[in-house]
């Protein structure tokens, strides 16, 4: 089937066409420059033969989804949304230069920088998971890259509100990465199936492919749609990628849904992990905190005030080594489109952490707060002890030192604040690398961060580079 040509740009006041960036089955994406700030922008615009008043309702809902997540750092950004004089609705976006569809198969992306992606474009889902959003449509195309080289996640276009789509609603289904759940019309789209998604394009990112592909077979939806409903994700192929990692991309790709990592933070957690036992940075994932309370009236009348709070809070920091494993980034164009179908609908759950924030001028409910808070607090930490890492082992090579230790009891959501030359980093595995010269003496403490709070340091551990340990 021939391809069609672009339409038109639009006239939109304060912006000025420059050429089209792509295409797709709903709408064109043209570069504008904008005239005050002076800058280089991305305008997506509707085809005025699918315009009519449901595809403009769902315009705007994608224009209010992008506005309220695109905040998010690994989220891209929307700066406006409108329509123009010819009746065609847009949105003007952040300037990228390429997806990650236009590299990945042209050359093998190293393992530091897909791990680095994966985390990030998890923490994006993650948080669009806590605003209640599902994506449905996460795969390479959808991953966009900035100016500075940096994955951005895009294309909210046909994302739903966890467990209330409707069933008439179309979804997106880009096979490839698709759990076979929604292929076989089973779900409209859970948090465990974009933990599938996100794990076939990590996969894809590494193996060139994607995940149930053959080179020089047949490899059209019906043949891919088998092999995906059959499950059993073979092996990326490649030498430098871990067993482990190999281990946790099928698990998130289980055939069953229950076998997966329950949340894609999870999910990044085990990035992580894999991060932390090939010594390399540690990449923080970004993820928004959803924070709220219930206000009660007080017997003379007064009422207690509360706030919503959001803050993002980053689950594992930068770990420092000596030296850094570090990947690049290519250029291309700006992705559209998507495929649709209908199916059936699916509930989720969502998960919240709460913080509780109040003011008042009634002393009644002063204590009657305080009391609530202490029993919030004592339920929270226990009775205050944080676990002591005891047993920290080290295993010199001839470029590193690969330190361990057994986990002493943590309980969700705490880590591991690791110190070694002066610098301090936090992560979730119970390994951490030191690469350095033949000779070169490295030692490390490790601690316990529970609730924002830093137990004792273990014993320093040290260990010689090139040693025989």
């Amino acid at each position: 089937m021939a391809r069609r040509l672009p339409s038109d740009p639009p006239v939109i006041p304060g912006f000025s066409p420059v050429h089209v960036l792509g295409s797709g089955g709903f709408a064109d994406v043209f570069l504008y420059e904008q005239d005050m700030p002076r800058r280089q922008v991305a305008v997506k615009v509707l085809l005025d033969e699918v315009v009519d008043d449901r595809v403009r309702q769902m315009f705007q809902a994608e224009a209010n989804l992008m506005a309220r997540l695109s905040t998010h750092p690994s989220i891209l950004t929307v700066f406006q949304a409108s329509v123009a004089a010819d009746g065609r609705p847009y949105l003007v976006m952040e300037l990228c230069s390429s997806s990650l569809s236009d590299r990945y198969r042209r050359e093998p992306i190293p393992v530091s920088e897909v791990l680095a992606t994966g985390i990030r474009i998890g923490a994006a889902l993650e948080t669009a998971h806590r605003e209640g959003v599902l994506h449905r449509d996460v795969k390479p195309s959808n991953i966009l890259l900035t100016a500075y080289g940096n994955p951005v996640l895009s294309d909210f276009g046909i994302a739903a509100t966890l467990g209330e789509s409707d069933p008439d609603e179309p979804i997106g289904m880009s096979i490839p990465w698709s759990a076979p759940e929604v292929l076989g019309d089973e779900s409209r789209g859970t948090v465990q199936s974009e933990v599938y998604s996100l794990a076939a394009t990590v996969y894809s990112l590494l193996a060139g492919r994607s995940p149930f592909e053959v080179r020089g077979g047949k490899n059209g939806a019906s043949e891919l749609m088998s092999r995906i409903d059959k499950g059993g994700v073979k092996p990326t192929g490649r030498p430098d990628v871990p067993p482990s990692l190999e281990r946790l991309l099928a698990t998130a790709m289980s055939r069953r849904p229950q076998q997966r990592p329950s949340t894609v933070l999870e999910l990044v957690r085990g990035f992580q992990q894999v991060e932390a036992e090939l010594g390399i940075p540690q990449t923080a994932a970004d993820v928004a905190v959803e924070a709220w309370a219930v206000s009660t009236p007080g017997d003379d009348g007064d009422r207690t005030v509360v706030r919503e709070l959001q803050a993002p809070s980053r689950v594992g920091g930068r770990r420092r080594a000596r030296r850094a494993v570090q990947g690049g980034a290519t250029a291309g164009a700006q992705s559209v489109g998507t495929v649709h179908r209908t199916g059936s609908t699916t509930r989720a759950r969502r998960r919240t952490r709460t913080t509780l924030v109040w003011v008042t001028s009634s002393a009644a409910v002063v204590v009657a707060a305080l009391v609530v808070a202490t029993v919030l607090v004592v339920g929270r930490l226990g009775d205050g002890t944080v676990p002591v890492v005891s047993d920290v082992r080290a295993t010199p090579s001839a470029t590193s030192v690969t330190f361990r230790w057994s986990d002493p009891g943590l309980a969700d959501g705490d880590t591991y604040v690791v110190t070694s030359g002066g610098a301090s980093s936090q992560q979730s595995g119970t390994t951490f690398v030191v690469t350095g010269d033949r000779g070169d003496e490295v030692c490390i403490t490790v601690s316990v961060n529970r609730d924002g709070r830093t137990g004792a340091a273990s014993a320093e551990r040290c260990a010689t580079v090139g040693s025989a340990g």
